[in-house]
């Protein structure tokens, strides 16, 4: 064997041949025994990745074989029966090679379990190959324990389903990797990832739950880009930020003279998307007689524009979200429970960022990176003291948060060392913080900055609508710092009666703490 390459973890099985530095994958002509579960693992780069997965499977119930195959090389064919297992490891550079390799041993064996292991980073490849019909998916550095858990579970499925001679039929696609955006390599989001590789391709609806600022629209693009649909439009549209009485025109349409101001006709976000995919954000917050509408076009992809007759027929897949829990509102009969069961066929559940670990200084170093383009500054560390301050916060308003406390570091900073001195207060709750905490007319000056950057970014059709929501957001949290949380006084200032200002604040998701010696009146 070459010393460009890594060595099988056991001797040299019988009937196969060794690998030399011109091989490709090699092709395997028998098994020495029955008893042994035979696992390949391909890898681009000699002695690297693979050498630490191959240690950890060092077991006497299993043959290992390391292959190395140079980056764009097509792989050679592997025999029918050759191996149990095969474990793909895919590098950091953004190319589709790691497809074509899967695609052409899928041609040679559709049913051998392929696991994927990715540097941190590749959400894109992670939900590709789960969609595509990968076994599992890991991010590197894997646990030695989790690996041969793993392993153990696709030898079980390799031998739940036998080891049929395949047919030539090819199995392709294109392995499109269009997707940007993800960072995180922690259990819960990798099983994000999954799920949209599992659901991605299937035409069903699909419910997004997590709370605010945890980044469900970008996993409601992903599943648009990684489905057949993702060459038609992807429309989103946030219920909560639009008037009751205007919804129901955002999404249906309505007709020349339906109601005041409506001087024309109206194309609706149902019609708009046809063929594509409607994103429908804070569903949790849409009226009672809107729900219904939706229910009835979910059973049938038809409906009529406001204050007309004619039916129209769409085809649209619908995603929704929430940071409520539609269950329980369905139980007070504040949502429809006819239409949570519709939507809930298939749920994803976003994790709160106190609960992705290590995905905390990722996160930073991603955004310190964007934000130094952006603000060009040119923070190139954290330091140890740094980090802990923001490990300790617990992030009551998610990634969105984040991005707006490493903007404001970046701003205070005069080192290309962000210490805590650059940090702002995380005291107080950050950017989603309690409306009686104390904050800087700047937090939220750059938060609705980065508020509109983003909306602008995931190319959003309700900007107007959107931003307005966002202003009564700030505005209302001033005017409850000014009072110290007395929603009295508060109602008087903006001119709202009090149950009215108790509702606005409900809708937008805000509560209220009362400062010491305030004058007492609810918690919101």
């Amino acid at each position: 064997m070459s010393d460009a390459m890594c060595q099988t973890s056991r001797p040299m099985l019988h009937g196969r041949r060794p690998l030399n530095a011109h091989d490709e994958p090699v092709s395997v002509s028998s098994r020495a025994s029955t008893s042994d579960s035979n696992v390949l693992i391909i890898d681009e780069h000699p002695c690297r990745m693979s050498e630490r997965l191959r240690t950890a499977l060092a077991l006497p119930e299993y043959q290992v074989q390391v292959a190395i195959s140079s980056p764009g090389a097509a792989l050679r064919p592997i025999r029918a029966d050759a191996y149990d297992v095969v474990i793909l490891c895919v590098g950091g550079g953004r190319t589709a090679s790691e497809f074509e390799i899967y695609h052409q041993i899928r041609r040679i064996d559709p049913y051998v379990p392929v696991i994927f292991v990715a540097c941190a980073g590749r959400a894109d490849v992670a939900i590709e190959a789960i969609k595509l019909g990968a076994h599992d998916f890991l991010f590197q550095p894997v646990e030695p324990a989790v690996l041969r858990r793993v392993v153990a579970e696709a030898l079980d499925v390799a031998r739940g389903r036998g080891r049929e001679h395949p047919s030539d039929e090819a199995i392709s696609t294109d392995g499109d990797l269009r997707l940007d955006g993800f960072v995180g390599r922690c259990p819960p989001m990798v099983e994000v990832y999954k799920s949209i590789g599992r659901v991605a391709d299937q035409n069903i609806m699909v419910l997004i739950t997590g709370e605010s600022g945890t980044g469900k629209e970008l996993v409601a693009r992903a599943i648009h880009q990684h489905s057949r649909r993702s060459d038609k439009p992807f429309l989103a549209i946030n219920c909560a930020a639009i008037p009751e009485s205007l919804l129901e025109s955002e999404l249906f349409g309505h007709e020349k003279g339906a109601f005041t101001g409506a001087d024309r006709r109206r194309i609706g976000k149902f019609e708009q998307c046809h063929g594509g995919t409607l994103f429908l954000d804070e569903i949790g917050d849409m009226p009672l007689a809107t729900q219904g509408k939706i229910l009835r076009l979910l059973q049938d992809q038809r409906f009529e524009r406001v204050g007309g007759n004619e039916t129209i027929q769409t085809d649209v897949r619908v995603i929704a979200a929430t940071n409520r829990d539609l269950k329980i509102l369905s139980e007070q009969g504040r949502f429809r429970p006819d239409l949570f069961y519709r939507l809930s066929v298939f749920t994803i559940r976003l994790p709160p960022l106190r609960e992705r670990g290590e995905d905390l200084p990722l996160l930073v170093q991603y955004y310190l990176r964007r934000f130094n383009r952006d603000l060009e500054r040119d923070v190139r560390e954290v330091s140890s003291e740094a980090m802990e301050r923001l490990r300790a916060h617990q992030w009551p308003g998610n990634v969105r948060e984040l991005q707006s406390v490493v903007k404001q570091a970046l701003l205070n900073a005069t080192a290309s060392v962000l210490v805590p001195a650059f940090l702002p207060d995380l005291s107080q709750g950050g950017g989603d913080q309690p409306l009686g905490a104390r904050a800087t007319v700047a937090d939220d000056r750059f938060a609705f900055e980065e508020f509109i950057r983003e909306r602008l970014e995931t190319g959003c059709t309700e900007l107007h609508a959107e931003v307005h929501l966002e202003l009564d957001r700030i505005l209302l949290r001033a005017v409850l710092r000014f009072t110290n949380g007395n929603q009295n006084q508060a109602s008087k200032i903006v001119g709202l009666a009090r149950q009215t200002l108790r509702m606005r604040l409900r809708d937008l998701g805000l509560s209220v703490t009362k400062t010491v010696g305030a004058e007492e009146g609810e918690v919101g």
